[in-house]
């Protein structure tokens, strides 16, 4: 049996490596949002101090054209975090029904599921996350 309370163990560092790897993401995507915002404030007042908002024209601040740059390419990282968040809660919920396999698979051959109450905390943990 000591080989299924590894096997336990490892599905049950795999579903925590998951969900670190969610909150890291959420994380990521949050703070890229306020830089976008923060940019674009500071994009609004060079506008506003130059009185010009037409990019292609001769005068716009360049600090504005690099900013929206720089804004341009948040945007396309932010899109593919959300594909990347899109990716790992898919590996999260595989990882969480590889996990409830082992534990019954621990239940059914009389194990004790030792592990079973940290797991219902971790899951619990992630409800609020999501």
């Amino acid at each position: 049996m000591k080989s299924r309370d590894n096997l336990l163990r490892l599905k049950h560092f795999q579903v925590e490596d998951k969900t670190r790897q969610l909150a890291q993401i959420d994380m990521m995507i949050a703070e890229f949002e306020k830089m976008h915002g923060d940019l674009q404030a500071q994009i609004n007042i060079e506008e506003e101090k130059a009185g010009i908002t037409d990019t292609s024209h001769f005068a716009y601040p360049t600090f504005a054209k690099a900013a929206r740059a720089r804004q341009e390419n948040l945007e396309g990282s932010i899109r593919d975090l959300k594909d990347k968040r899109v990716n790992a809660e898919a590996a999260l919920v595989e990882a969480d029904e590889e996990l409830k396999k082992a534990q019954k698979l621990e239940q059914r051959d009389g194990g004790t599921g030792i592990l079973e109450d940290t797991v219902d905390d971790l899951a619990e943990s992630r409800a609020m996350i999501g």
